[in-house]
């Protein structure tokens, strides 16, 4: 069992989670805010692989990877910079990018580095269920390596039972069919595909993310699931007035 499974043996609801893309705002700061969002009381950490072509971002991460590539971000790099957070950050950590990024760097190797960094999970949302259960289920086991796999309101209860089958930590349950940062609030449409998840009775905690971005949005969506992904809301903080430090603490507090 991992840090991951861990969380949500001994926490049930109420889950925060945070994304950020690496290498924003500025270069040498994932550590920075990986601390503070401990120290400010989240639960996990998504850290974003920028890359150059993202499939379901929309513009507020979009912007911040292209900030991060001009920053020097890589995956390399990234890897450098954690080298050392274990020791200091106990809470879960995932890595969230696109899968292309991981072939060129090489899928086992990637899964090496991460397992040796403490990593505890990686969402790969343009990984097709069906390759990585013939392809690299085993391999990803072998590192102690969560894959976590996205459902939306189109995906049926067939396939949702499927990812539930091979899932070992959470589900990623998207609001939406939509870029991420592009709703504000839940209408009664999401509310229901909600209920339908939740009517499910799934063997897996869900998170819910997309169009969470104040503490009403969370709280709405930790009615339906055991916890909530705030993404884009908190790129866009990262941006304001003042240090690294006292926009996480403002902006958790927020949330909370």
């Amino acid at each position: 069992m991992n840090r991951l499974q861990t969380l949500f043996q001994n926490k049930k609801n109420n889950i925060l989670s945070v994304y950020f893309t690496a290498g924003f705002p500025k270069p040498e700061t994932s550590v920075t805010i990986i601390r503070e969002l401990e120290k400010q009381g989240v639960d996990m950490i998504e850290i974003g692989i920028p890359f150059s072509d993202p499939l379901a971002d929309g513009p507020v991460i979009q912007h911040s990877s292209q900030i991060a590539l001009k920053n020097g971000m890589s995956l390399s790099k990234l890897f450098k910079e954690l080298e050392n957070i274990r020791p200091e950050v106990k809470i879960p950590l995932l890595l969230m990018g696109y899968f292309n990024t991981v072939m060129q760097f090489g899928v086992e190797t990637f899964c090496q580095k991460a397992a040796a960094l403490g990593i505890d999970g990686v969402i790969l949302p343009d990984l097709p269920l069906e390759v990585y259960e013939e392809r690299y289920a085993s391999m990803f086991d072998s590192y102690g390596i969560v894959p976590v796999f996205l459902v939306t309101p189109g995906t049926n209860e067939e396939r949702i039972r499927k990812v539930d089958n091979l899932s070992k930590g959470f589900i990623y349950m998207v609001s939406s069919a939509s870029t991420t940062g592009t709703k504000s609030g839940f209408h009664p449409k999401n509310i229901a595909y909600f209920q339908r998840v939740q009517s499910m009775r799934l063997k897996n905690p869900v998170l819910t993310g997309f169009g969470i971005s104040n503490h009403e949005t969370f709280t709405q969506a930790c009615q339906f699931s055991q916890g909530a992904i705030v993404g884009s809301a908190f790129i866009k903080a990262l941006q304001s007035n003042g240090t690294i430090q006292e926009a996480i603490a403002k902006f958790v507090a927020s949330v909370r």
